[in-house]
């Protein structure tokens, strides 16, 4: 080993979610090698977030879904070149993929090794992770994987075993942990938290993508009025016309101050306000799994049988309901109730 730091590159592209979700393994490899240098490649809008965790040195950021749909005009040439020169600004002794996806592979190839440097990622496929197997091909260290592991689980083995660290390969692993360096200056954001006790609020996570992960509109309105006669403040965070429809239902059928809509600017403010929040009750998003980032009180509402894979990981303060099918709103507030005794 060279008496120079360690240089580590992580390449961990998309979603909210799956970028959350990686992002212990920088408390692994400082816990390690804590004079490690710890970079990052990543989308665009989860770049401001990942600048917010302490241990990461520099954000490498790519806008692949927008240069995609136009990659013929001059700007989106030259945004690649700079991208392409800020991988090569210096060497890396690992650069790992964390994503197995072949975008996440290629981008990997084009990063500038030290002599003995090399790249990795999975082996396999891993049950409900998405791969795609031709990247086995495309990068020096193939690292083979459980076929059934939480996906916090698997980023993780995959950084520990490509970096030949003792403990990835112990059938249980200690907590993960996430270090979060906000700016002290929230108002500075254009969010003023401190006209309200934020240690009050509840933010309910109600927006999905995905239809058959939706929770009924009446269970949210019911939640809501239930948190309020418990002297909560409910916030309602919104992304777009559709999921502002749902949140002033809620306001209106709840009977909630106006405030409690909340149209959330760059994901670094957000978190920066959420990390002062008394709990979050969410849907299975890339919201929820940041509140489980930020040792949120928390409980997740899954409608699907994964919480084996993406469930909490917290402790007694964060819980999973629901499975094979949407929780019950008895199940969701029993679930509340036990993490808030907890």
């Amino acid at each position: 080993m060279s008496d120079q730091p360690l240089k580590v590159l992580i390449v961990r592209l998309s979603s909210l979610g799956d970028v959350v979700q990686s992002l212990p393994v920088v408390h692994d490899v400082l816990q390690a090698y804590p004079n490690a240098q710890v970079d990052w490649v990543t989308e665009e809008a989860f770049a401001p977030l990942v600048q917010c965790v302490q241990g990461i040195g520099r954000v490498h950021v790519a806008a692949q879904r927008r240069w995609r749909k136009g990659w013929w005009t001059p700007q989106v040439r030259r945004e690649w070149r700079d991208f392409q020169k800020s991988l090569h600004a210096q060497a890396y002794d690992a650069v790992i993929d964390c994503q197995g996806l072949i975008k996440s592979a290629l981008i990997a190839r084009q990063v500038r090794l030290t002599p003995t440097g090399f790249t990795a990622t999975y082996a396999n496929s891993s049950e409900l992770c998405s791969y795609e197997w031709p990247v086995r091909w495309l990068l020096k260290r193939p690292i083979p994987m459980e076929r059934r592991v939480h996906a916090v689980e698997r980023s993780r083995r995959l950084v520990g075993r490509a970096l030949q660290l003792p403990w990835a390969q112990d059938a249980a692993l200690s907590p993960p942990q996430v270090l979060w360096r906000f700016p002290s200056d929230v108002q500075g954001a254009g969010l003023n938290v401190s006209a309200a006790p934020v240690a009050s609020e509840v933010w309910l996570m109600h927006g999905t993508t995905r239809v058959d992960n939706e929770w009924p509109l009446a269970h949210w309105v019911e939640l809501a009025r239930r948190l309020q006669s418990q002297g909560h403040r409910v916030v309602l965070p919104y992304f777009g016309e559709r999921e502002l429809q749902r949140v002033q239902s809620v306001v209106s059928q709840a009977g909630l101050p106006s405030g409690s809509l909340f149209a959330p600017g760059p994901l670094s403010v957000l978190a920066e306000r959420m990390v002062h929040a008394y709990g979050v009750i969410g849907l299975d998003t890339g919201l929820s799994h940041l509140a489980v980032a930020l040792n949120r009180r928390h409980v997740q509402l899954f409608s699907q049988p994964r919480i084996h894979r993406a469930g909490p990981q917290g402790g007694l303060h964060q819980k999973a309901v629901g499975g094979q099918q949407a929780p019950t709103l008895d199940k969701v507030w029993q679930a509340w109730t036990q993490v808030c005794q907890a």
